[in-house]
């Protein structure tokens, strides 16, 4: 069990800017296995980013709480996905080479690319998040309940989605310029399990009451397949920034394929 919370609390400092205990750090072997707490994060940043938009509501309009939560969010993980997200939108908008791609991905500067597609990103994801709150009392679910579950479920899906890429495709670089390696280098079936585990509990309670919100896992997954095809087609394989890509992409799909679900099923 001690073994286990260390490795648990390496995830959170790598993943979070939550505090830890100080004798955490970023040892390669508890790096390798964190990645099985990878979904378990994104229960901590969505309950989070929840527990403002809930506060916040009392104080202000929906869309303003709404608006908070997302700040929540991005504060509590320092923008690691964000940033990650604006690095692939530079690299692969500007660049044509393997080479060329993962230079422009390590300039730790925001380009035309990177500036239009986090803003974009994040008008999306306000109005996808807006809108599947304002359906959720389509559920036989009390509306609080079911908007924690929506939102961690959002960030752990997403999450499980980002990390299973490590499970399948090969760590792009050839040096260790990148701090995502070490999760990279090995994994065994625990990991895979506690991702998955981690990944999908939360939506399998909230499917509990409407099953048909398990199909909001198909166009996550898919999105998340093509993702990692085109980082294997570019750069063969994938880096940190892919991953946090990937989990930005696919957290604005899930609220969308529930918009979807609740409108036509």
């Amino acid at each position: 069990m001690k073994k286990q919370l260390h490795i648990f609390f390496t995830a959170l400092m790598f993943y979070t800017r939550i505090p830890c205990p100080k004798n955490i750090d970023h040892n390669p072997d508890y790096l390798n296995k964190a990645s099985r707490y990878f979904p378990l994060i994104g229960w901590i940043v969505g309950g989070i980013s929840f527990v403002v938009y809930y506060l916040s509501a009392f104080l202000f309009t929906n869309e303003i709480a709404i608006i908070l939560s997302i700040i929540a969010g991005i504060l509590t993980t320092g923008a690691f996905h964000e940033d990650g997200f604006a690095d692939v939108c530079d690299g692969f908008g500007g660049g044509w080479t393997k080479e060329k791609i993962l230079l422009i991905m390590k300039d730790s500067a925001i380009g035309a690319y990177g500036a239009i597609g986090v803003v974009l990103l994040f008008i999306l994801k306000y109005q996808a998040i807006f809108s599947a709150f304002s359906k959720s009392e389509i559920i036989n679910l009390q509306p609080t309940i079911c908007n924690l579950l929506l939102f961690i479920s959002a960030h752990s899906v997403s999450r499980l989605s980002a990390i299973s890429i490590v499970f399948t495709h090969q760590y792009s670089r050839e040096d260790a310029s990148s701090k995502s390696k070490p999760i990279a280098q090995n994994f065994t079936w625990k990991e895979v399990v506690g991702a998955l585990f981690f990944g999908l509990l939360p939506l399998v309670i909230l499917s509990f009451f409407q099953w048909q919100l398990l199909l909001a896992l198909i166009p996550v997954f898919v999105a998340r397949f093509f993702l990692a095809r085109y980082f294997q087609k570019w750069i063969d394989g994938y880096t940190g920034d892919c991953l946090g890509a990937t989990q930005q992409v696919c957290e604005v799909i899930f609220y969308l394929s529930i918009i979807v679900i609740w409108k036509f099923i």
